[in-house]
């Protein structure tokens, strides 16, 4: 699985220490940036990595600003995206199991990284189940389109 990271200034510590995490447990993931605590936009990070998700550069992706909450909106205007903003294990593992989320959002300034590994680990980990749940994720498609 080749996952895919971004972040704004806010999220950068956070994006650098899940990364490490990922790597080590053999994950191939690709950064798209920030690669520095200089202010920058979030909307620029979640519309570019919301792109490679779509476009296929990797399979699924993280995102990370302050709280998440901006990141998540944006990349949630790219058409074909489900990017669930989770500060818990168990909505985390919902939003794949029953939305089939295909990014991750979190807040580098309200989570730990201990937290934060555990909700990237139920999410990396969680199994679309489909059935009556495709039905509704082809529900906000429809709206989408």
């Amino acid at each position: 699985m080749k996952i895919g990271i971004g972040s704004d200034h806010g999220g950068f510590e956070l994006k650098e220490e899940l990364i490490k995490f990922m790597e080590e447990r053999q994950i191939e993931v690709i950064d798209y940036g920030t690669h520095s605590r200089d202010s920058v936009d979030y909307p620029d990070y979640g519309k570019l990595v919301a792109e490679a998700v779509v476009a296929g550069e990797v399979d699924r992706a993280v995102v990370i600003c302050g709280t998440g909450i901006g990141i998540s909106i944006s990349a949630n205007k790219v058409k074909g995206i489900r990017c669930a903003l989770c500060g818990d294990t168990y909505s985390a593992r919902m939003s794949r199991e029953h939305n089939n989320a295909n990014m991750l959002a979190l807040g580098g300034r309200v989570l730990g990284i201990g937290l934060a590994t555990e909700i990237l680990m139920a999410w990396l980990e969680g199994q679309f189940q489909g059935g009556r749940h495709q039905i509704r994720v082809d529900k906000i498609g429809e709206i989408e389109a």
